[in-house]
């Protein structure tokens, strides 16, 4: 038996700096960097005595400790170039916000301070006081921060959830042709989240302009690293993944300068991306103002040793020793910093005619009644579209076309309209069309604009978020709805909350194609329809088309929207036919508007999907004169109440049919609301139709006990008539 040792060729190294680097370094750039270790450590000192204060609604996660890291990496970005963050991001953020505000050649031992960089220093406090000022309006506060002019597209509180956000940011700059550089900072506990690893190969595979910066503090809350992984050597998380990787000195501003720009210049010549970790020590305990050894996971002694090392004392000392500056001006650049913290709190801060205790400021709060706005857009993009609903198309300008073929069809259509919509998702690229047909003739004609994924549901849905809102987008492709699940945490705490936590005013044009199968015998994981879990978060707009027409017209809605859409394709419609525009793809049907399938005067019955024409064979078979009204829009905000109304104050019965089990089903706080609207105009109970308690499953009669169908419906009609 022979053994080989088994190497890389991918590069894989840790970075030492000595003196000659610091020399080399122009001594106005060394003041500035001063100047901004100094400004961010006031800072954050500021922060917990508010913090302590009760200024401070929230968590206050310091930095403290971390300085040199965040300086010494913003020093290589340019203002267009963009990071993301975790909880814990002060440091990067106001590094980002300065550099984006000081003039090229910025001096502080003989230029005047910057009134905006005092101004974003403001903001910035009033973020994360929860106050109007702040870049956010107060509603994303320390942990949750934007500021997209100098590139901080938005930090991410989910451990993990951050990086596909970046990696989404290369993918625009890749596919948009912009020359940028994104940044993911996060720290060793984030580096034991799954959705890191699938984000650091989703930017490998595609060879992404993304550098993941680690931040090895040693801790993940008081978890030390030698508890969280055998292998402590976590550049090595890099270079599995064939992506260049060096560790160098986070305590050394230097150090990690050099580190980024060898990450940058690799990027340049061989493309991205780059796995950069630094070594360096938070201070204080996860949150506040406390130690890790008053919390008894550190001992004094290593706090010590670290505490010797703080750049706060160790780059003074090295700069008067290069002559740079004296002992005058380090005093002077620590003043000017503590008046721009203090001239900051002031103007945010009082103390009223009637206390002695330090209050916010009056009027500072946000208004209550703006809690709501931002959560989504209000489709003013769409006005102007050519709407087209399927009656007002005259027979001999029509053409029949199976629903799966108006998929493939509209997707492929609006791509060649639409240079910025990609498509990604598992097997999207093989199979004439994926696993279903749905991506036919796309990847032939657009090799450049489609994104095969590995199976990493969370990954991809993630750097679909992050596209998005750099300039993209993205059409996600879940094979199986069921799989929504995977991706909860992008779906829901990204996408779903992404631009009202960070005060609105900008799009989230993601569109997510799930696929819903039921009675393909698939069994319990996949076979669901998750459109009513999206429901839960108001930001998403929800379709489900019955017919190929529609699909047309929503679908093409759902790729002009700025909102995240959720469209709903289901298995059982694939091979059905139906008449749509002859040469005719562009119309759309608004979203948020129902449609009569079916007229009648006895009952209404509402529905959607499948259960459309279910609806309308029960209504046919019991002879009951039932009004069939395919709701197209199931979204809380965007049920097509004017319609509903209308119909149920004319037949005053109501019954909900749905296919899916009962619990995941849309029809309770469709039949509540009812009640509330329209209690006055009933003459019975209100029904509902659906599944049961259990899930889909294999075996074909037990399913279809499990599920929804005309037969339900029909039984469920000749009561409510009774």
């Amino acid at each position: 038996m022979q053994r080989t040792p088994i190497s890389t060729d991918t590069p894989w190294f840790r970075l030492e700096v000595d003196d000659s680097d610091w020399a080399a370094e122009d001594p106005a750039a060394l003041a500035r960097w001063m100047e901004q270790l100094l400004l961010i450590r006031r800072f954050e000192e500021k922060i917990l005595e508010l913090h302590g204060q009760g200024l401070v609604h929230g968590p206050a996660h310091a930095s403290i400790g971390q300085e040199a890291g965040a300086v010494g990496a913003m020093s290589v970005l340019g203002t267009q170039d963009k990071l993301n963050g975790t909880h814990r991001a002060h440091h990067q953020i106001l590094a980002k916000l300065l550099n984006s505000a000081l003039p090229e050649g910025y001096d502080p031992r003989q230029d005047r301070p910057v009134d905006e960089a005092g101004g974003l220093v403001r903001r910035a406090m009033a973020e994360i006081m929860g106050l109007s000022e702040g870049f956010c309006g107060g509603r994303g506060g320390s942990m949750h921060m934007r500021w997209a002019p100098a590139g901080i597209v938005g930090t991410s509180a989910i451990i993990g959830g951050n990086l596909p956000h970046a990696v989404g940011y290369g993918l625009a700059d890749k596919v948009l042709g912009r020359d940028h550089v994104s940044v993911a900072f996060f720290g060793d506990g984030t580096l034991m989240a799954g959705q890191s690893m699938e984000a650091i190969n989703l930017a490998a595979l595609y060879n992404l302009p993304v550098i993941f910066f680690l931040e090895n503090n040693f801790y993940a809350v008081s978890t030390h690293v030698r508890e969280q992984t055998r292998e402590t050597r976590l550049t090595t998380r890099g270079a599995m993944f064939g992506v260049p990787s060096v560790e160098c000195d986070g305590m050394d501003l230097v150090a990690v300068r050099r580190a980024m720009q060898w990450a940058v210049q690799t990027i340049r010549e061989t493309g991205g991306p780059v796995f950069v970790e630094a070594i360096l020590y938070r201070f204080l305990h996860q949150s506040g103002p406390l130690l890790g050894s008053q919390l008894g996971y550190r001992s004094k002694e290593e706090e010590a040793e670290w505490r010797a090392r703080d750049p706060i004392a160790t780059v003074p000392a090295r700069l008067k020793a290069m002559g740079v500056l004296d002992d005058a001006g380090l005093a002077a650049l620590d003043a000017r910093a503590r008046r721009m913290v203090e001239e900051a709190a002031a103007a945010l801060t009082e103390v009223p005619r009637d206390s002695n205790a330090l209050q916010i400021r009056a009027g500072a709060f946000p208004d209550v009644a703006e809690i709501e706005n931002g959560i989504r857009g209000d489709l003013s993009e769409l006005a102007g579209e050519r709407i087209l609903e399927a009656p007002s198309v005259p027979a001999e300008a029509q053409v029949e076309m199976k629903y799966i073929d108006a998929i493939a069809a509209t997707l492929l259509r609006n791509m060649e309209r639409d240079p910025r919509i990609v498509v990604i998702g598992e097997d999207v690229h093989r199979l004439r069309g994926g696993v279903s047909g749905s991506t036919k003739g796309v990847m032939e004609r657009f090799p450049e604009r489609v994104f095969p994924t590995p199976i990493c549901e969370n990954g991809f849905t993630g750097m679909a978020l992050g596209a998005a809102v750099c300039g993209l987008r993205p059409v996600v492709d879940i094979m199986f709805g069921d799989f929504c699940i995977v991706a909860a945490d992008q779906m829901f705490n990204g996408i779903g909350k992404f631009s009202h936590m960070f005060g609105g005013g900008f799009g989230v044009p993601v569109v997510v194609r799930a696929r819903v199968s039921p009675q393909a015998g698939y069994g319990s994981q996949h076979s669901m329809d998750p459109s009513a879990l999206f429901s839960l978060y108001p930001a998403w707009r929800i379709v489900s088309p019955s017919t190929p027409h529609d699909y047309i017209g929503l679908m093409n809605a759902a790729l002009r929207c700025d909102d995240p859409v959720l469209v709903i394709e289901h298995q059982d419609l694939f091979q059905t036919t139906g008449p749509v525009p002859r040469d005719d793809l562009d119309y759309i049907i608004p979203l948020g508007t129902a449609r009569t399938a079916r007229p009648g005067q006895a009952c209404t019955v509402l529905t959607y999907s499948s259960m459309v024409g279910a609806s309308i064979e029960a209504a046919e078979a019991a002879g009951i004169d039932a009004e069939v009204i395919d709701l197209r829009s199931l979204d809380p905000g965007g049920l097509d109440w004017p319609a509903i109304e209308a119909s149920v104050k004319r037949t005053n019965r109501v019954l909900i049919a749905e296919q899916t089990a009962r619990g995941t089903s849309h029809g309770a706080r469709i039949a509540q609301e009812i009640g509330e609207r329209c209690f006055d105009w009933l003459d019975a109970e209100i029904l509902r139709v659906t599944g049961g308690a259990a899930a889909p499953v294999v075996s074909r009669p037990l399913n279809l006990a499990a599920l929804g169908n005309a037969a339900k419906i029909e039984t469920a009609l000749r009561r409510l008539m009774t």
